[in-house]
């Protein structure tokens, strides 16, 4: 078998085959552009079959080639970056360099068997645009509502007393109140005060229209995932955009493991324990987090769950964690229904 690694970045690629024995069969740099992804399948239509393609960074860099790829029936699979970070310092290269990293991630591509197949790496792209969009939207909100709370504190001294529980700027109402004091002022930090009050709005007004679209894109399509507690249209939209297709992890553990998860052995003779993992996806990580939390509120097997893991000595912390790789199981078997679902019915 012939394993070939591409190393993605926004203008060029990097690529290296190597055969069965690790030696080195070919190496070419392409432009990441159309007409380099029609050379690089020129370059790779001349290696022998079978072979197997290891991208770095197939889901950004390397999407439109890994797209091409699947599209044309080629076998293509995801290479962590901690994995490729591994294998150079293997590769006998001084330095780092792209061509390195292609060597790398080929040997990775050769001697893992499990690496995740790059099934459609547009899959869900949509809900993951809004999702990121989204929280660009809240992360531009809660500083707007920073600043101006830090503005009334200056124009209008004592002003959370005045608008009591109004004075959270959350609220159309909260941010009428706020012009209220704002209106007798008249000078020119009440009227910026103003347009920033108005920008909120706005915001607001946008992150509402993005959940409508999110819940509106999920509504009926995929039962078992948004049939989960804790599992809202926004949530559900963050696990299918980062997950993609969930056919190429090839096991639940495996999934865990992408999610970050799946707790990492630490044991040495009579001493067993394991450590918390730090890796994966930590968007997934935090979907995770936020059905977990509000299963330990709402859900009643998982309340039980956490009183068990706190019987056992353990912190809330470790609980939640245990809870979290519970889910993780559960929400990959719904993903898992709702693509038979889908097969079935096109």
């Amino acid at each position: 078998m012939v394993a070939i690694g591409v190393d993605t970045h926004k203008a060029s690629l990097a690529a290296c085959a190597i055969d069965g024995a690790g030696r080195m069969v070919a190496e070419r740099s392409f432009a990441n552009s159309a007409a380099g992804h029609r050379a690089f399948e020129r370059w790779l239509r001349a290696l022998r079959l079978p072979r197997r393609i290891g991208i770095e960074g197939s889901g950004s860099f390397g999407a439109a080639l890994s797209q091409r790829l699947v599209a044309v029936g080629e076998d293509v699979r995801e290479v962590p970056a901690i994995l490729t970070h591994r294998e150079r310092r293997r590769t006998g290269r001084p330095g780092k360099s792209d061509p390195a990293d292609a060597l790398a991630i080929a040997r990775v591509v050769l001697r893992e068997e499990g690496l995740p197949a790059v099934r459609d790496p547009l899959a869900h792209r949509d809900l993951k645009l809004l999702v990121d969009y989204r929280d660009q939207l809240i992360a531009e909100q809660t500083r707007l509502r920073n600043r101006v709370h830090s503005d009334l504190q200056v124009i209008a001294p004592g002003y959370g007393a005045s608008l009591g529980r109004l004075g959270d700027l959350r609220h159309a109402t909260s941010n009428a109140a706020a012009r209220s004091l704002l209106e007798p002022l008249g000078d020119l930090a009440a009227e910026l005060t103003e347009l920033r009050l108005a920008r909120l709005e706005t915001l607001s007004s946008e992150i509402a229209e993005t959940k409508r679209r999110l819940h509106a894109a999920l509504v009926d399509e995929y039962p078992a995932l948004t049939s989960i507690c804790g599992v809202g249209p926004v949530t559900a939209a963050r696990l299918l955009g980062e997950t993609g297709d969930v056919r190429r992890f090839r096991s639940a553990a495996a999934f865990a493991m992408a999610c970050g998860v799946a707790p990492i052995p630490a044991s040495s003779g009579k001493t067993q324990r394991v450590r918390l993992n730090r890796r994966g996806n930590r968007q997934l990580n935090r979907a995770l987090f936020i059905v977990a939390l509000t299963q330990a509120r709402e859900h009643a097997p998982a309340r039980e769950y956490m009183e068990r893991k706190r019987a056992e000595g353990k912190t809330w912390n470790e609980a939640m964690r245990c809870l979290k790789r519970q889910l993780a199981d559960v929400v990959y078997r719904a993903m898992l229904e709702d693509c038979r679902r889908e097969a079935l019915t096109t």
